[in-house]
């Protein structure tokens, strides 16, 4: 059996491809049947909005070079030759192994590719085309991918400013009761209104020079405040809160117009500046901004691509793990033959010491369990020999050996 990989990803191909590559339910069921005609009986997708990838075991370069040209069928619209990307054998299984840690994924080390290789691998089980093989290489990667997310947490060393932002405001003021003021309507302002929420700020009221925008944050923020942009220094006043994150080419929070009555933290997420930084000299007064910030990205990063680098050695721990499975797996129908001959042998050993002997039920049921525990144990030795041959050439030796000692 060989383990190989096509597909497509946000490094190769751009949204517009992916997008018209994406895979239903319906699709999906329509390549695991067209790929099963080719003889490959087992493989999973994993589409999502960043990828558009299949995964499957198969014996021949032809059934390979059969799956890429389904996959090519299943969307005739696109033009893929430019942008699927292959690998066979540790090259796939290491690649798998990342994405599934997340270490493939466009925030690196975020979690949710981790569930969505999980529901991928449940609706290929479910439908029939992961079976011992499959099921054994994808839940080795979700393990491996758990204790590099449980030791190394890498998705605990966040990429977003506004995340950033609000953490460091937090351990400066803690959100939670405080009354925040949100200037600015946009993608940063709704972000920043969501961490505030989640933080559980007790009130929170948003400014904004297009006061309809504002009025229409309402609908997904219960009890926010919509005030008008010209009234934002009197909201500050009751704040103990103030971020801004406008698309301003000047100051929108301009010292000489502050008046702070109360210890204020203050979080600038707008590039060009929004709040002036004379605040900073203000002893009621604390600024935090992008110059911070960035920062404190910038050795998250360095930090996650050391923490990848260290992940890498556990996933190299767990391929050997799965290679050792993979060859030993290779000898089960050997030894399920070899058992079957055994308990074949206590069957016929018992019907005919049982018409020779007069026997109870209790000492038919001894006579069964000692049959079958001397057979057992003569063939204990040969079976772990077989499990721990090291080679496939020692496999198929060892294979005909027993077909021709054993008679299977």
């Amino acid at each position: 059996m060989k383990f190989g990989f096509f597909g497509i990803n946000y490094k190769n191909a751009p949204l517009f491809i992916r997008d018209k590559t994406s895979f239903t339910d319906v699709r999906k069921v329509e390549f695991f049947q067209q790929a099963e005609e080719a003889k490959v009986g087992q493989c999973f997708i994993l589409s999502t909005c960043n990828r558009s990838e299949v995964y499957f075991c198969y014996e021949e370069e032809e059934q390979f070079t059969r799956l890429r040209e389904i996959y090519k069928e299943i969307f005739p619209d696109v033009l893929l030759d430019d942008y699927l990307v292959e690998l066979r054998g540790e090259e796939a299984y290491f690649y798998l192994f990342q994405v599934t840690a997340g270490l493939e994924s466009l925030v690196l080390g975020e979690d949710q590719i981790l569930g969505q290789v999980k529901e991928a691998l449940d609706f290929s089980r479910t439908m029939g085309y992961s079976k011992k093989e499959m099921n054994k290489i994808v839940r080795s990667a979700i393990t491996c991918a758990k204790r590099i997310k449980t030791e190394l947490k890498v998705s605990e060393r966040p990429l977003s400013v506004s995340y950033i932002g609000i953490q460091r405001l937090n351990r400066a003021c803690p959100i939670k009761g405080k009354k925040a003021l949100v200037i600015g309507s946009g993608k940063t302002a709704v972000l920043a209104l969501k961490y505030l929420y989640e933080y559980q700020a007790g009130h929170v009221i948003v400014c904004s020079r297009t006061h309809d925008h504002a009025k229409r944050l309402r609908e997904d923020f219960p009890g926010l405040e919509a005030a008008p942009y010209e009234d934002r220094y009197e909201a500050m006043r009751q704040c103990e809160i103030v971020i801004s994150a406008t698309a301003s080419p000047h100051l929108v929070v301009r010292r000489d117009k502050v008046v702070i009555e109360r210890n204020t933290v203050f979080l600038d997420l707008a590039a060009p500046r929004d709040i002036d930084t004379a605040l900073e000299k203000e002893p009621l007064a604390r600024l935090i901004n992008l110059d911070t910030l960035q920062e404190i990205v910038k050795e998250n990063q360095r930090e996650r691509e050391r923490l990848v680098e260290e992940s890498r050695h556990m996933i190299e721990e767990a391929l050997e793990e799965l290679r050792i499975w993979l060859l030993q797996s290779r000898m089960d129908g050997t030894i399920e033959s070899l058992q079957q001959r055994c308990r074949g042998i206590v069957e016929d050993s018992y019907e005919y010491l049982n018409r020779k002997m007069d026997l109870n039920q209790r000492e038919q049921k001894l006579l069964q369990k000692v049959l079958n525990a001397s057979l057992q144990r003569l063939l204990r030795e040969p079976i772990n020999e077989l499990k721990n041959l090291e080679t496939r050439e020692q496999q198929e030796e060892y294979k005909e050996l027993v077909k021709r000692l054993f008679q299977i």
